[in-house]
């Protein structure tokens, strides 16, 4: 067993998945999981997962040495802003090798009516001065911002139900988990008549048929940017994430 390399995947995504499951083919290599624990039934990759909080880049420190972590993956969402800090404090203090595999982020297309916006709080001005209808694609803990505007009428998509505390004057929710096909996506648009939609710009392919269908029917797109990460080595598919592992 001594061969054996155990490597940390800090997944939660797509890319966090298919990169466990793509890992289990390389020969001596025993891949862990680790999942935040915020959505109550995540999709669980295959192998070991573990679920749950470290406790900080000092938890994560502690957890790959008392582990024996050979080298740390973090393949977390675009906007999972404290653990890309925390992964790269942790790997530093554990002297352990960092990696960094994120989807490219979306880039404005010719036809696209982008307003691009740092928080949410420049999200909600952004709609106070010309939105009428408009599509909350987001996860339940990014709606509070919205709630305030009264005079909006909202479609509210989320893989859970929002906070029972959470009060919108007009809103409907769609209970869903993607990925949602183009023809799905304008016909929700068209039904609802929306006029501006809201997102974070996540990249990838499973959720940008709302970017095409909104591109078609010019609607105007608040997107909120990346929020900035540490300078560490990244790669942007899981054949360069395999040559990496391959060559620790």
């Amino acid at each position: 067993m001594s061969d054996i390399k155990k490597i940390l995947v800090l997944g939660g995504t797509g890319e966090g998945i298919a990169l466990a499951e793509a890992l289990r083919e390389i020969p001596h290599i025993h891949v862990i999981s680790s999942l935040a624990g915020r959505v109550a039934n995540p999709k669980l990759p295959p192998g070991e997962v573990r679920i749950g909080c470290f406790g900080g880049a000092a938890g994560l420190a502690a957890y790959l040495n008392d582990n024996r972590i050979a080298a740390v993956i973090d393949a977390t969402h675009p906007f999972a802003r404290r653990m890309g800090w925390n992964a790269a404090e942790a790997a530093a203090v554990a002297k352990v090798p960092l990696l960094r595999y994120e989807r490219p982020a979306w880039v404005a297309q010719p036809g696209d009516r982008w307003i691009e916006v740092d928080d949410w709080a420049q999200a909600v001005e952004a709609l106070r001065r010309s939105a009428r209808r408009v599509f909350l694609a987001l996860g339940r803990q990014e709606l509070a911002p919205f709630a305030q505007l009264a005079d909006i009428a909202f479609v509210i998509r989320s893989v859970e139900p929002p906070d029972a505390g959470m009060k919108f004057a007009q809103a409907e929710l769609v209970l869903a988990r993607g990925p949602f096909k183009l023809e799905e996506e304008r016909d929700l648009l068209q039904a609802h008549r929306i006029d501006h939609l809201v997102c974070k710009n996540s990249g990838g392919s499973a959720t940008d048929a709302k970017l095409q269908a909104a591109r078609e029917l010019s609607i105007t797109v608040v997107m909120q940017r990346r929020p900035p990460r540490p300078d560490t080595l990244r790669v942007a598919n899981i054949a360069a994430a395999l040559d990496w592992v391959r060559g620790l």
